[in-house]
């Protein structure tokens, strides 16, 4: 990856009697936006990011053995021009890694989209090829849903198994917040076939410009990150659990937050040793919950952030049961802001200070992974 600045931030934590590990800082290139990124259990990282206008961009993929700076050569995913978009924060790229190391794309597309009609732009994915040098043409997951809006999510697992999940209108003749649903399209090969898009929640109304998150795990367990609109004054984030691969969906948080508008909010979710890991956004604050394995209800919500304006977090964790949370504070529409981050213990309590930076470019947010040495990296 061509950055323009890397740097080491040391954190003034202490943890068990010594000074926390440097926190590395890697700047993306001029116009790069919206870094995702996800660990394998090689400890390889996987990166992707939008380049190019904000209203219709390009969606790049790089992969960095260890979290180092040996990368690979990026590689441009979408093979129609500019049919992604960055406006608002909340639509860009995300990732997982299935079966063999295989990496699965999903996207929004943009008013450019080749898949755009009356039902409004398409939900898109795209998968690795079979020798891991390309990938394959994007696919419309949209179905018979329509409208989509806020970011979709992909999980996947080391068996196979597949999942595309979004939030949209169950028919164009639906079109209001109240009749938002989210929706999960399933595939058992690898995302070359996959299953019609069906309803986890029914139709009690959906956030519609704010980002889900989905995340699967070997043991057959999915966990589910939404906001709702129920009533016009109502965005509470619920937190999904899944044991049968995504047959079925139990509420395990509700985070309630009363505000008649949209907060275009997006959120995190990381295995990590003792259960998963979540973050999101309530009130300007980002706030976590851990849910250990087994769940024990009620789950515990506590908040991360201190200072408010908070938004899009990013979570990490490393092979020593360490965590960092990276967030976005000061942004809005078509204002860039800061990025901020600080370590957390396995209950999502703060270790020492937070660390502050400037420059967060319009439209982005920060990003964060661990290398395989255990030292941590936020990336923006």
């Amino acid at each position: 990856m061509n950055r323009t600045m890397v740097y080491r931030w040391w954190m003034s934590a202490i943890w068990g009697g010594l000074v926390a590990g440097a926190v590395e800082v890697y700047r993306l290139p001029a116009g790069a936006l919206q870094p995702f990124v996800i660990t394998d259990e090689t400890a390889a990282v996987h990166m992707v990011w939008l380049q190019g206008k904000p209203e219709a961009c390009d969606v790049w993929y790089q992969k960095l053995p260890g979290g180092r700076t040996n990368a690979s050569m990026p590689l441009r995913i979408n093979h129609v021009a500019d049919d992604a978009i960055a406006i608002g924060t909340i639509r860009g790229a995300q990732m997982a890694v299935g079966r063999n190391g295989r990496i699965h794309v999903v996207w929004n597309g943009s008013s450019a989209s080749s898949g755009k009609d009356i039902r409004g732009v398409p939900l898109l994915y795209s998968r690795m090829n079979d020798a891991g040098t390309a990938f394959e043409p994007e696919i419309n997951l949209l179905g018979k849903t329509a409208f989509l809006d806020g970011g979709a999510s992909v999980a996947a697992d080391p068996m196979g198994t597949v999942h595309v999940v979004w939030h949209a209108a169950p028919a164009p003749e639906k079109s209001s917040e109240s009749d938002r649903s989210v929706f999960i399209s399933t595939s058992t090969n690898d995302g070359v076939t996959f299953t019609a898009g069906r309803s986890v929640v029914g139709t009690q109304g959906v956030c519609g410009c704010c980002s889900l998150r989905a995340i699967a795990h070997p043991d057959g367990s999915m966990a589910v990150l939404y906001r709702s609109a129920v009533t016009g004054s109502e965005r509470t984030v619920h937190l999904l659990w899944s044991m049968d691969r995504g047959n079925t969906f139990k509420t395990v948080v509700r985070d309630a937050w009363r505000t008649a508008v949209c907060p275009m909010s997006s959120s995190s979710l990381v295995h990590h040793s003792t259960g998963l890991f979540s973050a999101w956004e309530t009130e300007g604050t980002i706030r976590s919950a851990v849910l250990h394995t087994p769940i024990q209800e009620p789950v515990v919500v506590q908040d991360v952030s201190r200072r408010g304006r908070a938004k899009h977090p990013a979570l990490a964790t490393n092979g020593h049961g360490e965590l960092l949370c990276a967030w976005a504070e000061g942004t809005g529409w078509q204002r860039g802001g800061k990025v901020v981050w600080c370590r957390l213990d396995t209950d999502g309590n703060h270790i020492g200070s937070e660390a502050i930076l400037p420059d967060l470019p319009v439209w982005s947010f920060p990003a964060a992974y661990a290398r395989d040495d255990g030292e941590f990296v936020v990336v923006y």
